[in-house]
């Protein structure tokens, strides 16, 4: 589904943020990529949508050609990636249901839109998309009423109404306490497992990582290091990957830094 070929990015600085890099992420796989704060791993997942152009190799996913995408095409193939941020880009003074039909927007007219006036199908379709991140009843309270965990959970709804995928999350818990962002996670592996979705999560928590995703993708300075299943990672791996030995405080700056 996603392939990577030799794929660099070099930034207008100079700074190699993709080295060579080869990979293939399959349909209804969930992968976790690792690695320190300027590493690769936000360039990785931004360029499979094109948010970031990739300056040599090859992309394609679904047998598109990524680089040749633009206008019209681009925003076409851009309704079947979902994209999760760690800010949770919502409109907070409107209602959760309409944050989540905003991802029909795309398939409306100009006049529909600006008159707000959704199908019912849509309503249906982006109720059916709360339930199943477990906020239904939230439905109609005010995105600014809910907390970071639950407007995460909206954020998420919002990208299942657009019918994806993949879905490419970045940094999706890095705002969030421990307990909602494992319960974050779980939405998101129980969306892979019952949907067949793709999931391809940037984290820095290794330890999410390691508990949640499938397979691994470790990344040090543009470059792959590790990629493989899950249960093969051990900690020599994670100082081929981060250059040490990981600790707590580690993990707690890289957080901190990202």
């Amino acid at each position: 589904m996603i392939k990577f070929e030799n794929v660099d990015k070099v930034y207008a600085n100079g700074t190699r943020a993709l080295d060579k890099v080869s990979l293939e992420i399959e349909q209804g796989e969930f992968v976790a990529i690792i690695g320190l704060s300027g590493a690769g791993k936000s360039t990785l997942i931004r360029t499979v949508n094109k948010m970031i152009d990739i300056t040599a190799g090859k992309l394609t996913v679904n047998g598109i050609d990524v680089s040749t995408l633009k206008g019209k095409e681009l925003r076409k193939f851009r309704r079947k990636i979902g994209m999760v941020f760690q800010s949770f880009n919502l409109v907070l003074r409107t209602s959760v249901i309409n944050n989540v039909l905003a991802a029909r927007v795309a398939d409306m007219s100009l006049i529909r839109t600006l008159l707000g006036l959704y199908s019912k199908q849509d309503k249906i379709q982006a109720l059916e998309a709360l339930d199943k991140v477990g906020i239904l009843e939230k439905a109609y309270s005010r995105a600014d009423q809910l907390s970071g965990g639950q407007q995460q959970r909206v954020a998420l709804a919002r990208t299942l109404a657009q019918n994806p995928e993949i879905i490419l999350a970045d940094e999706p818990v890095a705002a969030l306490d421990p307990v909602m962002a494992d319960v974050v996670m779980e939405d998101f592996k129980r969306i892979n497992k019952d949907l067949n979705i793709t999931v391809v999560i940037n984290i820095h928590h290794v330890d999410l990582a390691l508990q949640y995703a499938d397979r691994i993708i470790g990344i040090n300075a543009g470059k792959i290091v590790y990629d493989g299943p899950t249960k093969n990672i051990t900690n020599e791996t994670l100082k081929m990957i981060y250059g040490r030995e990981l600790t707590e405080d580690d993990l707690m700056k890289e957080k901190k830094n990202d």
